[in-house]
């Protein structure tokens, strides 16, 4: 009798040879990896993952080992998870998901072997902490050429941080190579949420459930159109602020570029009635106020405010913001009539960090993120730049050491559950700005960021671009570029002042 012969499918024999060619190169690599030399030093590996707290839904933390190896071995708690041929180690999904399950609230040892040239090296272990807690699953982003001459080739991307799923927002092909920026949602909401498109025939795009219109936040008398903004809780309102907006040039070459407002005011758009609402406290000709949000009960405003020179001179080294808080009623859409600081930049805990710019205040109300610079509200060229956390139940400011690094870190974002916060960061090379997520505890903790994994660990070194203003949400954003293209062909709605 003749053996019955079955054909192999041509994908598992595509597989069967993968396989067979990486037992043969692994089997150059001797003595086993169970045999392997020690080393006194932490894996050289991109990204740095080591010692970091990662939500429980984070995508597979793929990296690089970035020294000569041909093979690379992952044991995770003594089990080996990877044993892979070249430098990248990339996690398997479905088997990382489970991973992570099983191991929230805990901290994993993690083991990364190296083999050269016939020697496997055994590096020093590290931690790797899951915690129960969940990131807000969405993040939206503008990818920026960092230069400062000009802009170029804009996009307005949203990443699912669950996996490597990616979606373009906005794409300067269809929008004649306009700048844009500034999207943000809604407390988070995907289905509210607004951005700028800029130019001739631009405006604000607003997003209700996917449908979108476009809006002409300005009126006689404004400085400007809206330039930064953010909702109340309700997503009626809209405080934004109206600037005047000077690019200026360092001499020395170690400075590249200063941007600071040569005037500014705080307005509040009501979205039902299209009117815009002022207030002298926040219409101050001899102050300048920017950075707006509302609280997330909606019942205060705050901003950044710098007192002008008394001759009324703009001088941008000398340029130092507090934050203040002023009441506001969703009820009526009216403006209180006292302003309170509630941080004083002339009392900042960290010698020379004297400006604040970009507050942001955690979904439950109780801390307030912001960016601490020497001078203005432009912090991403600056890079003594850092972070600090203010309690604002008891004062006290964290200076978030084990967040902040010895370049800019700015433009940052919570999650819904005030658990987490995503900031951008130049820290990898000083000019090219990534997203990391620093997990905040019950207590207000901030624990060691991490950076944004990538599908391919190496494409952080190869992507072009700045990963700027990241926002987080709670769900992927209902509208396409191919949206947006058509929105701008809209008419903008107007908006008129309302008399105070």
């Amino acid at each position: 009798m003749k053996p019955i012969i079955t054909a192999m499918p041509r994908a598992a024999k595509r597989l069967s040879a993968i396989a067979l060619g990486l037992a043969l190169t692994l089997a150059s690599c001797t003595p086993d990896v169970r045999d392997a030399v020690p080393a006194d030093a932490l894996p050289p590996i991109y990204p740095d993952y080591a010692g970091v707290t990662v939500p429980v839904n984070i995508a597979p933390l793929n990296f690089g080992l970035r020294t000569d190896c041909d093979h690379v071995a992952v044991d995770i708690d003594g089990r080996r998870e990877v044993l892979t041929s070249g430098h990248k180690v990339r996690f398997a999904p479905e088997r990382w998901r489970r991973l992570l399950a099983d191991n929230a609230g805990r901290t994993m040892d993690v083991a990364v072997y190296a083999c050269h040239a016939g020697r496997w090296t055994e590096y020093r272990h590290f931690g790797l902490t899951v915690s129960a807690d969940s990131i807000d699953p969405w993040l939206t982003y503008r990818l920026i050429e960092p230069d400062y001459e000009v802009w170029n080739h804009l996009e307005i991307r949203q990443r699912c941080l669950e996996d490597f799923t990616e979606k373009t927002l906005a794409h300067h092909a269809l929008l004649g190579n306009r700048c844009m920026n500034c999207h943000t949602p809604a407390s988070q909401r995907p289905d509210l949420s607004m951005m700028y498109v800029r130019g001739s025939g631009g405006g604000a795009i607003l997003n209700r459930d996917g449908r979108l219109s476009k809006l002409n936040i300005n009126a006689e008398g404004l400085i400007s159109g809206s330039v930064y903004f953010a909702f109340s809780p309700s997503g009626r309102y809209v405080v934004f602020s109206s600037n005047s907006i000077i690019p200026a040039y360092h001499a020395q070459p170690s400075r590249r570029m200063e941007v600071y407002d040569n005037a500014s005011d705080v307005y509040v758009a009501d979205l039902q009635e299209n009117v815009i609402i002022c207030s002298p406290l926040l219409t101050d000709s001899t102050r300048l106020e920017t950075f707006p949000v509302f609280s997330p009960d909606g019942r205060h405003i705050y901003c950044c405010v710098a007192q002008l020179r008394a001759d009324g001179r703009v001088v941008p080294d000398s340029l130092q913001y507090d934050i203040v808080r002023v009441p506001f009623s969703e009820a009526d859409g009216r403006i209180g009539t006292e302003a309170v600081t509630v941080y004083s930049a002339a009392n900042a805990p960290i010698a020379g960090l004297h400006s604040v710019s970009h507050p942001r205040v955690s979904p439950d109300g109780r801390r307030l993120l912001f960016t601490v610079a020497r001078y203005g509200t432009f912090p991403i060229w600056h890079t003594a730049a850092d972070l600090q956390m203010l309690d604002l139940a008891t004062g006290r400011v964290d200076t978030l050491a084990a967040v902040n690094s010895a370049r800019s870190d700015t433009y940052h974002s919570w999650s819904s559950n005030s658990r987490w916060f995503v900031f951008a960061s130049k820290r990898a090379d000083g000019l090219y700005g990534k997203p990391y997520f620093c997990h905040v505890d019950s207590a207000g903790r901030a624990a060691r960021p991490f950076v944004m994994p990538q599908d391919d660990p190496d494409l952080h070194d190869e992507t072009l671009k700045s990963f700027n203003a990241p926002e987080l949400a709670t769900g992927p954003i209902p509208f396409t570029a191919f949206d947006v293209a058509r929105a701008m062909e809209l008419p903008a709605a107007d908006f008129r002042l309302r008399d105070y």
